[in-house]
């Protein structure tokens, strides 16, 4: 499990220090104040690879840049830390055998993804032929059409893709397969839409693959690369998800060593492209599909992910334990980032949660209703209301609020009494 990460002039400030909760961790705050920075350096300090461009340190006198991390390794917990060298323009590493996380999965809201395996990835070690040395590939890296199509890597094929891989498996029918449909059944939005695979077709003259397919509520079987962004969102990740399994499974076998017993899943933007019915469900689904697809209670597993929807959050409520998950808040203070653990509390929906300190938001209603509320609010505040200023801001509420808005119950007493309306 990952313990511990500290930044120092690295990222949007000249400090951040998370203590990781060992389930889950929920990240929030506004665009641009580092949420996803944190994932592709979470990804870079458990796997030694960056996904895309490597963090640049703040650049100053004096300074210096360092990223401190702690993590479960196999026997104990491992601390290690890299300094930047502005000579080397690249961060410092120690040399040897690095440490082993377990696994890794960082999906990313581009539709990227990337596999860290301790099984595919690690140093091999084969002591009697003196070899110990990182000749494996060091993580693999999906773009957002090698998910789908396959990744190759030196005329070799790391992956066969979604399309061929659910197609070979469904015309297998075998434990694959059975885990995949058990992860699209698990993930989809309610039990009225389930997600289920219908029969392979074709697509093109010029595709020869066998295209799988989904069925719909309206009667039709469509392929899958023509289905919606959240739905092609949420199938690959069920299939990245029981690929990455399955082929560790292989690996073990073959290496003859035991299965992971640990899962870090990074995930940005969880509710990316989803319905608020599926936002409601789609973490705890997640959730529930890693732990069925390892079938064992011994798999512990820790998801760190970015979130910007209140019914997201509203939807943890009854499962959120202050004792293994937190909720943490990147927030501008001052001219300066900071990161807060906010305390848990239940709020009940997500407007209570629009309003609360995570999202700031001061109504939970469009800009101009705000506003109209905030002048109006001013307005009964005030000693000495003249009849146009009443009537500006009337109409202005009467813009942007709807007549059964509760809103209307406080205005309507407060005139009555000023002697404003009758």
């Amino acid at each position: 499990m990952f313990e511990r990460l500290e930044l120092h002039h690295v990222g949007p400030a000249p400090e951040l220090v998370f203590e990781f909760a060992r389930r889950l961790n929920l990240l929030t705050g506004d665009n641009g104040v580092g949420k996803t920075f944190l994932l592709d350096v979470a990804w870079w300090a458990l796997t030694r690879t960056w996904t895309g461009h490597p963090a640049a340190p703040h650049r100053e006198p004096g300074l210096k840049p360092r990223i401190s991390f702690q993590f479960e390794g196999k026997y104990k917990s491992i601390n290690s830390s890299s300094d930047y060298d502005f000579q080397a323009q690249a961060w410092t590493l120690k040399e040897g055998r690095p440490p082993n996380p377990g696994m890794v999965l960082y999906a990313r809201v581009d539709g990227s993804f990337s596999v860290w395996d301790p099984a595919r990835n690690y140093w091999r070690n084969a002591p009697s032929r003196g070899v110990n040395a990182p000749d494996r590939p060091p993580a693999y890296l999906f773009g957002p059409q090698q998910v789908w199509d396959g990744l190759e890597q030196d005329g070799k094929y790391l992956c066969n893709g979604l399309i061929r891989d659910w197609a070979s498996w469904q015309g297998r029918n075998g434990e694959p397969y059975r885990q995949l449909l058990q992860a699209l059944a698990a993930l989809s939005s309610s039990e009225q839409e389930p997600l289920v695979p219908g029969e392979l077709t074709r697509i093109s003259l010029e595709d020869v693959r066998d295209m799988p397919t989904l069925r719909t509520g309206y009667g039709q079987e469509v392929p899958v690369v023509y289905a919606s962004a959240g739905v092609r969102r949420i199938i690959s990740l069920a299939y990245l998800l029981v690929w990455t399994w399955q082929e560790h499974l292989q690996a073990s076998r073959l290496l003859n060593q035991d299965v992971t017993r640990s899962i870090i899943f990074l995930i940005d933007e969880v509710e990316a492209h989803l319905h608020p019915r599926w936002q409601r469900t789609v973490l705890r689904s997640l959730l529930r599909v890693m732990g069925a697809l390892t079938g064992s209670e011994d798999v512990q597993v820790q998801v760190i992910a970015v979130t910007h929807s209140p019914l997201l959050l509203a939807s943890m409520e009854p499962l959120f334990d202050a004792q293994q998950d937190a909720l943490w808040h990147l927030n501008l203070k001052n001219q300066r980032v900071v990161l807060e653990r906010e305390e848990w509390h239940r709020r009940g929906d997500a407007n209570s949660w629009l309003i609360s300190d995570v999202f700031e938001l001061g109504e939970p209603r469009s800009l101009e209703a705000e506003q109209a509320m905030q002048h109006a609010e001013a307005l009964m505040e005030s000693p000495d209301v003249q009849p146009e200023e009443f009537s500006r801001v009337r109409n202005e509420l009467r813009a942007s609020l709807p007549d059964v808005d509760p809103f209307w119950l406080r205005w309507r007493f407060w005139a009555r009494g000023a002697g404003l309306e009758k």
